[in-house]
């Protein structure tokens, strides 16, 4: 039998295990963690977005160069990266094997990063240097 191929007799052992234990928890912990945390930061985006409405880039400027806004938005920004990841690889586990997976793993964890350090790096330079 193939070792990616999972019979039944297998799935119905309840001693039958299925990978790294550790890293199935901590997967499942972070992600509800990042929600959780981007429930909570939600409300400061939901001020931002009143309070940025109708406004002009000067203003923008200076409601998200505020270390009150800027530090929790870029906090924001690296969570939900983060919290994105994680929600891809789940999608990606269920369709994807082998060295496609490997791929998209590595093309999706790319992504995150770099989204989420451009992100972070264009609020902390408003914070940081207006």
């Amino acid at each position: 039998m193939c070792d990616n191929k999972i019979s039944y007799e297998q799935i119905a052992n309840p001693k039958s295990h299925y990978g790294n234990a550790r890293a199935s928890t901590r997967h499942f912990i972070t992600q509800r963690v990042t929600g959780a945390v981007n429930i909570v930061l939600l409300a400061l985006t939901l001020f931002i977005m009143v309070q940025l409405a109708g406004e002009d880039r000067s203003d923008v400027v200076e409601l998200i160069g505020a270390w009150y806004i800027g530090l929790p938005l870029a906090v924001l920004i690296a969570v939900a990266a983060i919290h994105m990841r994680n929600g891809m690889r789940d999608t990606l586990e269920d369709y994807m094997h082998g060295k496609t997976y490997d791929l998209a793993m590595l093309l999706n964890t790319l992504f995150c990063l770099l989204l989420g350090a451009l992100g972070i790096i264009a609020v902390l330079k408003l914070v940081f240097w207006g």
